[in-house]
């Protein structure tokens, strides 16, 4: 069997959420389904590293991928050039785009539809792209893989498909995040933040993640409860806005604020274990693969009541409204003056966890892609 895999965005060094769902399935799959012939489509020379095994083939269509022109012209002249070329059985997509031109099979991940949700977090041009696309691209896949239960039910109330051409195929943690000694705790606190406590965030700073309500939950915080700790934020400033500005400027304790960039794995790791808890109370996820990290670093988690989150978090954290900076910082204080509460919120975290692995994640999308090619 001959499959096509869009995999644009495995970028060495630059892998996000879903570059790291294409990389962590796409790996075991191939590997384990070593019978099989995997055709890589990449929109720019591929690093060894992504070719992972001698079933894959590594192609380049072309043009880049990188604005809405030509992500066009990428799925339906580069990609479909290819499909027409090679007839593979299937073609899967992890990102959610597909050649509406083709006639091959086609398994498509949505991850979520946040841009429609809160299309006010996106550029208008980028809106249009997307509410006038991934309809078709929903309506035209042969099945449809996402993320989540949430999701899933989203995709199927607004776009009208049914619930049993949409396969659940959860994400996963890199399961190098683990709890750090007493030593490795002191010994990354001092590095990063002035040898004190800190909660963290992990993510793009972008409007959706609600970064803004986050550091006004701190500062009230810091007001209402007197405390050495800090608040670290880990992400690329890639949507950095005057609001956030402003917030950050404002802030009383805005000295107790780090901003630390984009950080490497081994890093991340390390900030994780050394927290005192993860605080991701965005608006809207589809997942939110930092909550289950958080697990496997066993903090505890304060995250949304919203989308796909609680679905995710279970009973491993507390989660309030996003848009309440009162009940985010409430959760910080009981975080910070309960030990009983830290000590249960983790304990369930090592249960929860269990229900999410990133080999559960490619054997899911392996039945899912067996499903499509038996329609």
């Amino acid at each position: 069997m001959r499959i096509a895999v869009n995999t644009r965005l495995l970028l060495p060094n630059r892998l996000e959420g879903i570059g790291w769902f294409a990389y962590e399935t796409l790996r075991r799959i191939s590997q384990d389904h070593s019978e099989h012939e995997f055709i890589f489509i990449f929109d720019r020379k591929p690093a060894r590293e992504f070719i992972f095994g001698d079933n894959v083939k590594a192609l380049v269509a072309h043009p880049q991928a990188r604005h809405p022109i030509l992500w066009y012209l990428f799925f339906e002249f580069g990609i479909y050039r290819i499909l027409r070329k090679y007839q593979p059985d299937l073609f899967l997509s992890p990102d959610g785009w597909i050649s509406l031109r083709s006639k091959i099979k086609t398994l498509t991940v949505i991850h979520d539809l946040n841009f429609e949700a809160h299309p006010e977090f996106l550029p208008r041009h980028i809106v249009w792209y997307y509410r006038y696309f991934f309809p078709r691209f929903a309506a035209k896949a042969t099945r449809i893989a996402t993320v989540s239960e949430f999701t899933k039910q989203d995709i199927s109330t607004r776009y009208h498909i049914p619930l049993s051409r949409i396969d659940v195929v959860y994400n996963g943690a890199n399961e190098a995040f683990k709890p750090l000694s007493e030593v490795e705790i002191a010994a990354v606190r001092e590095r990063y933040a002035g040898g004190q406590p800190y909660f963290l965030f992990v993510g793009l700073i972008h409007p959706r993640k609600n970064l803004e309500n986050q550091l006004r939950a701190f500062d009230l915080f810091k007001t209402q409860q007197p405390s050495p700790i800090k608040f670290l934020v880990v992400g690329a400033k890639h949507w950095w806005s005057d609001g956030l500005d402003d917030v950050v400027k404002n802030a009383k304790y805005r000295d107790d604020i780090i901003f630390l960039g984009r950080r490497d794995m081994p890093t991340l790791i390390s900030l994780y274990g050394a927290a005192h808890a993860l605080s991701y109370v965005s608006h809207f996820e589809g997942f939110g693969i930092p909550i289950l990290e958080a697990m496997y670093a066993e903090i505890p988690v304060i995250t949304s009541t919203t989308s796909s989150m609680p679905e995710v978090c279970g009973n491993a954290g507390l989660t309030v409204n996003p848009n309440s900076v009162e009940e985010i910082a409430k959760a910080m204080i009981s975080l910070t003056t309960d030990q009983s509460l830290r000590h249960s919120l983790v304990a369930n975290g090592r249960i929860q966890r269990k229900a999410f692995s990133w080999s559960l994640s490619a054997k899911a999308l392996w039945q899912s892609i067996e499903k499509t090619l038996d329609e």
